[in-house]
């Protein structure tokens, strides 16, 4: 399975395993329950479920190391995210892309490095940016009717 049609499989209960995981490069169960449980109000069946999901959906790779396993993601983290941040922006009318970046841009604690590299790739976009971009909502376009 592609990673853009392996992350949208991926409740929001995952992605925190995958977090930890990631996190980590590699833990054993034990780990993922200890750390779940410090985070949520969730018990050892439940987390233990989790992680046997992404096994099976092939998010985690299982090695076996003496009684317990050792769990290794399948997937960068990078790819993942980038995956699953196109896949709700695909969602949304084209035109309105820009604007709901805007928002989600105000709406996040960023650094000081992270606010820069935006800048550089938002100045480099700039140049092969087209005036306007056009709805594609309905097969001819919105005609207008998407205007906020």
């Amino acid at each position: 399975m592609a990673t853009t049609e392996l992350t949208a499989t991926i409740s929001d209960a995952e992605w925190r395993v995958m977090r930890i995981v990631w996190t980590l490069k590699q833990t054993d169960s034990r780990t993922i329950i200890d750390l779940l449980e410090q985070q949520h109000d969730w018990k050892a069946p439940t987390i233990k479920t989790l992680i046997g999901r992404l096994v099976k959906k092939g998010a985690l790779a299982t090695q076996k190391q003496g009684r317990q396993f050792i769990y290794t993601p399948q997937i960068s983290e990078q790819a993942a995210m980038d995956a699953a941040l196109m896949n709700e922006l695909n969602q949304m009318c084209a035109m309105h892309r820009g604007t709901a970046l805007v928002h989600t841009i105000d709406q996040l604690e960023l650094s000081r490095a992270d606010v820069q590299e935006l800048i550089t790739h938002l100045q480099a976009k700039l140049a092969t940016a087209p005036e306007e971009v056009d709805c594609d909502c309905l097969p001819d376009g919105c005609e207008g009717s998407c205007d906020q």
